[in-house]
């Protein structure tokens, strides 16, 4: 499903327009990324729970030339599903 096809069913089930669907989620999407940014969690019961994880500094390597590199610390957003999330797609 891409954002298109979300849109439509969002507008759908919820009885929006598909314009203000478009809104909607993309504030929703806008307001998880702000809240992940600045490393605190969006919690959602039942669907799951967006979060940011740090990485450390590490050492790699080019596999070709086989010179070590650095790797910079970063942070990785995550997503964990909720239990009724899991227990709906099994």
């Amino acid at each position: 499903m891409n954002k298109n096809e979300l849109v439509a069913k969002m507008s759908e089930l919820s009885g929006l327009t598909k314009v203000d669907s478009v809104k909607a989620l993309d504030a929703f999407i806008k307001a998880v990324m702000d809240t992940v940014k600045s490393k605190e969690q969006v919690l959602l019961v039942g669907f799951g729970t967006f979060y940011s994880l740090e990485r450390k500094a590490s050492e790699g390597f080019n596999p070709r030339t086989r010179a070590k590199i650095k790797i910079a610390a970063s942070n990785r957003p995550k997503f964990r599903a909720g239990k009724q999330f899991i227990d709906t797609v099994n």
